[in-house]
C-alpha cells in the first residue's frame, strides 16, 4: 500500500476547506484487515506484524477489508515517545514483542480510512473518508483512536503552541474535498521551524564506530554540513543501519559527489564515506553556519 505523504511549509495555511490534524511523534503504519487476520505495514512496505501483536489483536474488530493509514506512538510519563516505538519497532522475536507490548503497550492514531469492507475509498474526498474513519473508530475505542481535527486555523495554531509539550510534532494540514494522495506530496506539515528531516548522504568515522553524519537540509543551497558528534545510541543504531546494508568500507573515504573530505566547524578538513541512497534523519537547526545541526534521530520508519 502506497501511502501519501506532506510537503513541509514554514507557516500556518490559512483558507476556507482546510483541516488541520496534530503530527504523532511516531512510526508510520498501516492496518490491513484481511479475511484471515491482520497485517501491519511501515511507511517503507515492510511488514511489521509480528513487532506489534497488540495493535494486530485489536485490529480484529475491524471489519474485513478495512485499510487504515495513521500512526503508531507509545505513550510515556504523559507525552509519545519516539524511541519507546523505536524499541517496539525492533522486537526481534515473537516472545520479545509480546513482552513488549504488555510493558510498553501501542496506541495507533489513525487520520485516514482507505478501504472499508472492501470498498476502496481513495477517490473519496477527506471529509467523507474522516466521518467513515470516525464512525468506525470511536465505538472501538483505545488503543484505535482518530486523531483530533479541526476546520478551525485559530485552534489549530493554538494545538501547534500547545500540544509539543505532549509529543506532538507539528501540524497536518488537508484539503476538506481531496482525495487520497498515494505516492504525492498533497498534503502539507508544518513543524517546529528548528527541527526537520534531512538527507544522510554520509558519514564520518568508520562503519563500525560512525562519529557524525554528513547531510544535505531540505532549505538553503544543499552545501553538505557535518554534524555535530553523534550520541552513543545513535553511533549503535547508525552502525546497525551500516550493516543491513552489507559490507562497507572499513577505512579512508571514497570519493563523493563533493569531494573524498568535508569542511567542519571546529574540525577544518574531515574525511568522509558517501552513502547512496542516503538514509533520512531528524535534525535541530537553526543556522546554516553555526553551531552545527543536532541529530535527533534517525528516520528508520520512512
Amino acid at each position: 500500500m502506497t501511502v501519501a505523504l506532506a510537503a513541509a511549509v514554514r507557516t500556518l495555511p490559512r483558507a476556507p476547506g482546510l483541516a488541520y490534524e496534530p503530527k504523532f511523534d511516531g512510526h508510520r503504519l498501516v492496518v490491513v484487515r484481511t479475511v484471515d487476520g491482520v497485517v501491519l505495514q511501515a511507511r517503507s512496505g515492510r511488514i511489521v506484524t509480528a513487532a506489534f501483536p497488540d495493535l494486530a489483536a485489536a485490529a480484529l474488530q475491524l471489519p474485513a477489508g478495512t485499510v487504515l493509514d495513521g500512526e503508531v506512538v507509545v505513550w510515556h510519563a504523559g507525552r509519545t515517545d519516539f524511541a519507546l516505538v523505536q524499541r517496539r519497532a525492533a522486537a526481534a522475536s515473537g516472545a520479545r514483542a509480546a513482552v513488549l507490548a504488555r510493558t510498553l503497550p501501542a496506541s495507533y492514531a489513525a487520520f485516514d480510512v482507505l478501504e472499508l469492507a472492501g470498498l476502496d475509498l481513495r477517490a473519496r474526498p477527506y471529509e467523507r473518508r474522516r466521518a467513515l474513519l470516525v464512525d468506525l473508530l470511536l465505538p472501538l475505542g483505545p488503543p484505535l483512536q482518530p486523531v483530533p481535527m479541526t476546520t478551525d486555523p485559530e485552534l489549530a495554531e493554538t494545538w501547534y503552541e500547545t500540544l509539543p509539550a505532549s509529543g506532538i510534532e507539528g501540524l497536518v494540514v488537508k484539503r476538506m474535498d481531496q482525495p487520497y494522495p498515494a505516492g504525492r506530496r498533497g498534503w502539507q506539515k508544518l513543524r517546529h521551524t528548528n527541527v526537520r528531516d534531512a538527507a544522510v548522504v554520509g558519514y564520518t568515522g568508520t562503519a563500525r564506530r560512525p562519529l557524525a553524519l554528513v547531510l544535505v537540509l531540505p532549505v538553503g543551497d544543499e552545501t553538505p554540513l557535518v554534524s555535530s558528534p553523534l550520541t552513543a545510541p545513535l553511533r549503535a543504531e547508525l552502525a546497525a543501519a551500516l550493516a543491513a546494508r552489507g559490507p562497507q568500507p572499513a577505512g579512508g573515504a571514497p570519493a563523493a559527489p563533493w569531494g573524498a573530505t568535508i569542511t567542519a566547524i571546529g574540525l577544518g578538513e574531515v574525511p568522509f564515506h558517501s552513502l547512496d541512497p542516503p538514509l533520512t534523519a531528524e535534525v535541530r537547526h537553526t543556522s546554516t553556519r553555526h553551531p552545527p545541526p543536532e541529530v535527533l534521530r534517525l528516520r528508520t520508519d520512512l
